[in-house]
C-alpha cells in the first residue's frame, strides 16, 4: 500500500525531510502536485471509486480531483501532507494545456523544486506527477523515461542540454489549462445515504409483514431474488512494446556521427578555438570560442562550409558560436537481447581485454510505464579509433544502443557511451 501511495523509505533523506513536495506557486496560484492518479470507471458517479481508494490504496486520503475526457481519471491526496481544498491540480492543468500532445514527458523548474509530469496516451501515469525537491532525482526519472519510444513532446530545463527537448513557459501553459480544484472526499454523505436507505428498507419490510398478517390466509415465504455482484471493468492496456523491438541501427548512428563530426571539425575560423564535438541519434553539435578573431570571420567560415545546419547561434557577447547538424534517416530493427547481465559482462570484458582496450561497465534497470523491468549493461570507453572502425566491433552484441559519441580535436580522442539490453 505504501508503494502505491509513493511514500517509500527512499522518499526520505537522513534528516527525515521528504524528498518530494506537494505544491508550487506559479502566477500567484497554488498548484497541487504529487497526487496519486487512477483510472475512473464511472465518470457520472465517481464517489464510490474515490472513497474505496481513500480507504484502501491511499489510506487517509481526504481530497480529490477529477480529470475528465475520453480517459477520465481521479487524483487523491492527504491534507496532512500539506494539500488544501481549492488548490488547482497542476497535472490536469498541464495535460489540458497540451491536449494536442497525447504523450509527453516534462520537467519544469519551479520555485521550490523540479516538477516532473508524464502523460502517455492522454493518461497521467501513476508516478507521472511528482514535485522533486532535488534536481538529481528529477533528472534521473526524466532520463529513464526517455528510453520509452514515441514521445510527441519532451520538455526539460535548457541547462540540462538534452537533445530534442523544448522548454515552453510554464506560467503561460497553466494559464490556458483547466483550473480543476481539489475537493473534500464526502464520506459522511455516503454513510448518510447508506443508513437512510437501510432504514427505509426495514420500515417497508415491517409494513409488508403487518399487511400480510392481516389479509393473507397463508403465510408465504419471501421471494429472494439473486442479485448479480457488480463487476467493475478494469481498463485494459495495450501490449507494451519492448524497448529493443525498435532500436535504432547502431551501425548507422556510428557511421553518420563519424561523418557529421568530421564535417564540423573541418570548420576552422582563424582566431577561434573549436570545442569537443558531441553526437547521438539526434545529431552532432559543437561550438567555437573566440581567441582573437572577429565574429564576422566565424560567421563567414560557417557560411562557406556549405553545410545545412539544423541549428546555429551566436551568444550576446559575440565570443561563442554554436552549430548543429542532423543525422539522416536511421532505420529501426528488432535487436533482441541474448545474454544475462552476468554473461554479458563476462563477454564484454573478455572482448575489450582481447584488444587491449580499457572499458567501464555498470548496471542499469529501467521500469516501464506498465511496470515491466528491463536490465541493461552500460559501457564507456575512450579510443583513438574512429566510429567507423568500432562499428564492425560493437555491433556483434545484440540489443546494442549507442548513447553518445564525443570527439576532442585537441587530443584526437573519441569517447563512446552505450548500453546493451540483457535478458
Amino acid at each position: 500500500m505504501l508503494d502505491d501511495a509513493k511514500i517509500l523509505d527512499n522518499d526520505y533523506k537522513a534528516d527525515q525531510d521528504r524528498s518530494w513536495g506537494t505544491y508550487f506557486v506559479s502566477g500567484g496560484v497554488e498548484y497541487a502536485t504529487s497526487l496519486f492518479w487512477q483510472s475512473l470507471q464511472n465518470q457520472d458517479a465517481p464517489q464510490a471509486e474515490i472513497i474505496e481508494s481513500s480507504q484502501g490504496v491511499l489510506e487517509g486520503a481526504d481530497l480529490y480531483c477529477i480529470k475528465k475526457g475520453k480517459t477520465p481519471q481521479f487524483g487523491i491526496c492527504v491534507s496532512t501532507d500539506g494539500y488544501k481544498a481549492g488548490m488547482s491540480a497542476g497535472a490536469i492543468g498541464i495535460a489540458t494545456a497540451l491536449s494536442d500532445q497525447p504523450s509527453f514527458v516534462a520537467v519544469f523548474k519551479v520555485p521550490n523544486g523540479w516538477w516532473y509530469v508524464c502523460v502517455r496516451d492522454d493518461v497521467i501515469l501513476a508516478n507521472g506527477d511528482m514535485l522533486y525537491l532535488h534536481e538529481e532525482d528529477a533528472k534521473k526519472q526524466f532520463m529513464s523515461m526517455l528510453m520509452v519510444p514515441d514521445w510527441k513532446l519532451k520538455i526539460a530545463p535548457p541547462e540540462w542540454n538534452i537533445e530534442d527537448t523544448l522548454y515552453p513557459d510554464l506560467e503561460e501553459l497553466l494559464a490556458r489549462g483547466s483550473k480543476t480544484k481539489l475537493q473534500k472526499i464526502n464520506t459522511k454523505g455516503k454513510m448518510f445515504y447508506a443508513i437512510a436507505g437501510a432504514g427505509a428498507f426495514v420500515v417497508l419490510y415491517v409494513l409488508y409483514q403487518i399487511f400480510m398478517s392481516l389479509f393473507a390466509s397463508t403465510p408465504t415465504a419471501p421471494v429472494v431474488i439473486p442479485v448479480k455482484p457488480k463487476v467493475v471493468k478494469t481498463q485494459e492496456l495495450p501490449p507494451e512494446p519492448k524497448p529493443w523491438e525498435n532500436l535504432q541501427d547502431p551501425t548507422e548512428i556510428l557511421v553518420q556521427c563519424h561523418d557529421r563530426i568530421l564535417d564540423l571539425v573541418q570548420i576552422m575560423p582563424p582566431g577561434w578555438k573549436i570545442s569537443p564535438v558531441v553526437c547521438n541519434s539526434g545529431g552532432a553539435n559543437t561550438s567555437w570560442s573566440r581567441v582573437f578573431g572577429r565574429i564576422s570571420i566565424a560567421d563567414k567560415a560557417l557560411n562557406a562550409s556549405g553545410l545545412n545546419f539544423s541549428a546555429r547561434s551566436i551568444d550576446d557577447k559575440g565570443t561563442k558560436v554554436m552549430a548543429a547538424l542532423n543525422l539522416g534517416e536511421i532505420k529501426t530493427d528488432l535487436s533482441e537481447p541474448t545474454k544475462s547481465v552476468l554473461d554479458l559482462k563476462i563477454n564484454l570484458n573478455e572482448f575489450f581485454q582481447s584488444i587491449g582496450q580499457t572499458v567501464a561497465l555498470s548496471d542499469e534497470t529501467y521500469t516501464s510505464p506498465q511496470h515491466n523491468v528491463y536490465r541493461l549493461v552500460n559501457f564507456k570507453f575512450s579510443s583513438n579509433y574512429n566510429p567507423r572502425v568500432w562499428s564492425t566491433l560493437l555491433t556483434k552484441f545484440s540489443g546494442l544502443k549507442i548513447k553518445m559519441i564525443k570527439y576532442t580535436p585537441d587530443t584526437g580522442v573519441w569517447d563512446y557511451e552505450g548500453a546493451i539490453y540483457a535478458l
